[in-house]
């Protein structure tokens, strides 16, 4: 079995926290860095190692007056076993070190979050929690099964989750300000990808997907045709079916209304099984079935551009929205039950989304009648950009919280074009400044662990 608390805690905050940042004019638009997950956290011991010990409950560390208790630090400890068995070899006793300075350095962030009013509600949390499940291709039933499984209570996973969001908006708060790419920059950057010269930074690619899911606990006999039957439509593909038409009628993932398209983005944003795979695959090429964990893939190649480059070519989508922002005299729970009504409202005919938009939405698309025209992949916030992945042209998302309120979404429209000249620039600025952000987050939190008090606590003598 997968071990589901790492694994997906890190899947989902891959997927809130990783759209590149251009700013834009309204507030749905990226303002905040791209923040790295955090370091992967343990796979089980192998068989031969030896069975955990149960641990004694004391205090190893004070921050600012907050207690850090030994069974916190050992939990971790297993987790990162679990999730890296490289490091068995390391002497129990350093792990146990890496490990405490790591929940001090996240318990001195969340602090300063808290000083700072930041706080994440449930219904965000809720989302972060489907979103995981979306991407391990598992219902939400599935998914806190597994978690169950893994040892782990739904309160510590979705405690986990609200902590990861929490700090995921201070860096937002604390590092955007400070991260500023100059136009000379943003030249000696595109000469350098036009003169080759500029390797260190991933090509943006955009991969389309078709997926054949293999129930967990299935017979061999079971997965066999489910093989052969991803091998057909592999087939189908290479014989020059529609791609976006195959993956809407066959694919057993979420994402069949963008035709299996997951977004022009970094290749650094993708799964490591999928770039490997398309790795010397030319544009428009078929690849798969490529078998991971979750079941089988076909893969197609749609679009891929070096950041910079004349010849970048991504796929633009056309979206408009309706926002109630976070306001005191309206919860996120009623602001979600009010463009849920909505929905209804524009699904049965009753009303039009650009009328509503117009008399109701919070934002500067408003008078557009919510309108934010075409867009490129990594210019909104991350919660904003996985519902509009998902959409296909014409459908309406379910309402989603982000760190400005609550959105309806709609999608009315997808193509493929190149970049102009000002585009190529702000991507290129974009990737630059998502270099910048991981430099600055490092000072960041350096700064705020010596600010802090820490007094470390010897374990009692029994």
């Amino acid at each position: 079995m997968n071990h589901i608390r790492s694994l997906l805690t890190l899947a989902c905050l891959a997927a809130l926290a990783t759209a590149s940042g251009a700013q834009g004019i309204t507030d749905i638009m990226r303002a905040g860095p791209r923040i790295s997950a955090p370091a992967a956290e343990p796979r089980a011991p192998s068989s031969s190692a030896p069975a955990p010990r149960r641990s004694a409950e004391y205090i190893v560390a004070l921050v600012n007056s907050d207690p850090v208790t030994n069974n916190e630090v050992q939990a971790r400890v297993l987790r990162v076993l679990r999730e890296n068995p490289d490091t068995e070899r390391m002497p129990r006793a350093d792990l146990t070190r890496l490990v405490l300075e790591r929940v001090i350095n996240e318990r001195a962030q969340l602090q300063a979050a808290k000083e700072l009013g930041i706080k994440v509600d449930d219904l965000a949390v809720d989302q972060a929690e489907q979103t995981v499940a979306r991407q391990n291709q598992i219902s939400l039933v599935e998914l806190r099964r597994r978690v169950a499984a893994e040892g782990l209570s739904l309160e510590q996973f979705r405690r986990d989750l609200r902590d990861q969001l929490i700090l995921t908006r201070v860096r937002d708060r604390e590092i955007e300000a400070k991260v500023k790419i100059s136009d000379t920059e943003v030249d000696q950057f595109i000469r350098e990808q036009r003169a080759g010269a500029n390797a260190a930074f991933a090509p943006n690619i955009n991969i389309a997907q078709l997926a054949v899911l293999v129930p967990e606990g299935a017979s061999d006999a079971d997965i066999a045709k489910l093989a052969q039957r991803a091998q057909a439509l592999a087939q189908r593909a290479r014989a020059g079916e529609d791609f976006a038409k195959l993956v809407r009628e066959n694919s057993d993932y979420p994402d069949r209304g963008a035709g299996g398209a997951m977004g022009m983005r970094s290749a650094e944003r993708y799964p490591g099984l999928f770039v490997e795979a398309t790795q010397s695959t030319p544009v428009g090429g078929i690849v798969g079935p490529v078998r991971s964990s979750a079941g089988f893939h076909i893969l197609k190649l749609l679009a891929k551009s070096q950041p910079g480059t004349t010849d970048a070519v991504v796929q633009q989508f056309q979206v408009r929205h309706i926002l109630l922002r976070n306001d005191p005299k309206r919860t996120t729970a009623e602001a979600v039950a009010q463009l849920t009504e909505y929905k209804k409202r524009i699904q049965a005919g009753n009303a039009d989304f650009a009328g509503l938009a117009r008399d109701n939405s919070q934002d500067g698309s408003a008078k557009q009648g919510g309108d934010l025209g075409w867009s490129r992949p990594g210019m909104f916030v991350p919660e904003f950009e996985e519902a509009v992945e998902r959409l296909g042209p014409g459908e309406i998302s379910d309402p989603v919280v982000s760190r400005f309120g609550v959105h309806l979404i709609q999608v009315t429209g997808r193509r493929e074009a190149p970049l102009s000249q000002a585009e190529q620039r702000e991507a290129a600025r974009a990737v630059l400044r998502e270099k910048r952000v991981e430099q600055a987050t490092d000072t960041w939190s350096q700064e705020v662990r010596t600010r802090a008090y820490v007094e470390y606590r010897e374990a009692p003598q029994f």
